[in-house]
């Protein structure tokens, strides 16, 4: 199970305790920011997109939206979102709970959006559909192994 697997990457790093765990649902944004107990904007949502032979997931801000214009100066190319099941199979997480931690594919890139920059700190999933962490953006860079922050969301303000 995904989330056993960050539970132990996050332990090993000495922050096992500071996985969240809901009772509730928290596979959308709305819905983790209610049992998170935030506004939407500071989920930490990660989009996973088709790249070469494998993917990049893209861990933007709550209320930040894809440009596809930005998106295809950043990475050359059109985005093209994984499906449910190519999901699982690249990141070993399913959808609803995808996070960029504990992702073991060397074929997989982590790159962080910059609408997150913008909090002190944010909430991504830790691997199932009723988790959480909260991290600073320097931890999220850190612990999600992220190669590079990029500029490819729109809709969001600072």
């Amino acid at each position: 199970m995904a989330i056993e697997k960050v539970k132990a990457y996050f332990e090993a790093l000495g922050r096992g305790q500071d996985v969240l765990e809901f009772e509730t649902s928290s596979a959308t944004v709305e819905l983790a920011a209610q049992a998170v107990g935030v506004i939407p904007a500071r989920i930490a949502k990660t989009l996973s997109f088709k790249q070469g032979e494998g993917c990049v997931l893209i861990v933007a801000a709550g209320d930040a939206r894809i440009d596809n214009r930005k998106f295809k100066d950043a990475f050359g190319m059109k985005a093209k979102m994984l499906t449910p099941e190519e999901v699982l199979e690249m990141t070993g997480h399913a959808v609803g709970g995808v996070c960029p931690f504990a992702v073991e594919n060397p074929q997989v890139e982590t790159v962080l959006d910059c609408s997150l920059k913008r909090f002190e700190s944010v909430y991504p999933a830790c691997g199932s559909s009723n988790s959480a962490i909260e991290l600073t953006c320097e931890e999220l860079f850190s612990y999600a192994k992220a190669t590079r922050w990029v500029d490819v969301c729109k809709d969001w303000a600072e």
